[in-house]
């Protein structure tokens, strides 16, 4: 079984170091997100991990430093679901820190029960997208002072599967959880797209990445036959170690300096749908964000 899991994964290894960088990593506690922090620790980077659950983020930050001997580990709350606690979450990161050099949008959730935010979104798009949008406006200022910095938005190979309904981006009218998860993912990946657009000049690039089939705490939601064949599956799916490869090769590979606004899996680039390139709509999705949050962002 594990020689089945070895096929897949990526021929990419690096020995970059991140000494003197600052990585965010959100939903850092459990899969890619924890293993993505292992390896940038290991790297040398300082890790501040935005987790909803602070006693769950405590352990994994334990993990974290043990794994890599790197000390410099840092635990914040941050509520994606929440605006109030993701703007007192970007003052403390703007008012404490000094540079961000990395920032990785990783937590999100999946096929999950009908359900709505804080600010009344549905909970998929209003975590995956809204909550990463709005963190990435407030803390885009001190990226940009910490250039060349790096945005990475984990997206998934379902955006492909996916539309965004501008009249009804909150699921009211109908709600399919498998709709509203692909939709999400596709919002990653345009906003990624648009992100890169406004940030040429600036040093600062942006991607959007599948990290594979992973098994992870995603799966929770799926319903009896789903889940009975993502069992059947998993001997062809990626540990989290595996499907945190290609997060990590966004955030480090010196090749990627020059690139920005692509979509990569298998830690190489890789072809998104037609969907993930159109401006046109990708530029209405970011005024809708820019309404729905009730901020500028030009």
């Amino acid at each position: 079984m594990q020689a089945i899991r070895n096929f897949f994964r990526p021929a990419w290894t690096s020995t970059e170091r991140l000494e003197g960088k600052t990585v965010l990593i959100t939903g850092a506690n459990t899969g890619i997100g924890k293993q993505t922090a292992v390896d940038l620790a290991r790297r040398g980077a300082k890790i501040i991990m935005a987790c909803r659950d602070m006693e769950k983020a405590q352990a994994a930050a334990k993990e974290v430093k043990e794994s890599s001997g790197n000390d410099n580990i840092v635990c914040m709350k941050l509520d994606l679901a929440d605006s109030k606690s993701i703007r007192e979450f970007a003052q403390a990161i703007n008012q404490g820190e000094s540079k961000l050099n990395i920032l990785i949008n990783n937590a999100g959730v999946m096929v999950c029960p009908y359900g709505k935010t804080a600010d009344g979104f549905e909970l998929q798009i209003g975590i995956n997208h809204m909550g990463h949008f709005l963190l990435t406006y407030l803390l885009l200022d001190l990226i940009k002072r910490s250039a060349p910095a790096r945005i990475i938005n984990v997206s998934s190979m379902i955006h492909s599967w996916g539309s965004i309904n501008l009249e009804d981006i909150n699921s009211e009218k109908s709600y399919d959880k498998q709709k509203a998860y692909a939709q999400s993912k596709l919002a990653n990946v345009l906003f990624t797209r648009s992100l890169a657009q406004r940030l040429q000049g600036t040093g600062v690039t942006a991607y959007s990445l599948h990290p594979g089939v992973v098994q992870t705490d995603l799966w929770r939601h799926l319903s009896g036959p789903q889940r009975f064949l993502m069992k059947f599956a998993s001997p062809f799916t990626k540990s989290s170690a595996q499907g945190a490869q290609t997060t990590i090769y966004c955030a480090v590979e010196p090749a990627l300096e020059n690139e920005s606004g692509g979509y990569y899996s298998d830690c190489a680039p890789a072809n998104c749908s037609a969907a993930g390139k159109n401006d046109v709509v990708a530029q209405k999705l970011w005024e809708l964000s820019c309404q729905m949050l009730n901020i500028t962002w030009e």
